[in-house]
């Protein structure tokens, strides 16, 4: 996985109108450049949420008392960071626009022999 948070850094986390024409320009059909935007946004959520409980379980402290519940403020600043980057849709969507994506299709026909 390349470093998907810094690569995202600078990319506005608002949503925002796109051109369909341009979406639809790379694969000649707005369906597949959506079908295509949607299996790469839950690919890079799974690869975020992944991250995200990796740098988290460090401060689990296995404990059977459940009042004890302690504040770390490293742990908090890290899922700040987190809640503040972009939606995986929108980094998917930009992604795509800019050809960073790789996508073919299968070759669903049988060919007759």
């Amino acid at each position: 996985m390349s470093d998907i948070k810094t690569k995202v850094q600078g990319l506005d986390p608002n949503v925002r109108a796109r051109d369909v024409h341009a979406l639809a320009a790379k694969t000649g059909n707005i369906y597949e450049a959506l079908a295509i935007i949607t299996k790469r946004s839950k690919q890079l959520a799974v690869d975020l949420k992944y991250e995200l409980h990796q740098k988290l379980e460090e401060f689990a402290v296995s404990s059977d008392a459940i009042e004890e519940v302690s504040e770390n403020k490293e742990q908090i600043e890290i899922s700040k960071f987190y809640e503040r980057l972009p939606n995986p849709v929108i980094i998917a969507t930009e992604e795509f626009l800019s050809g960073e994506v790789y996508y073919r299709y299968r070759d669903t026909k049988k060919k007759a022999q």
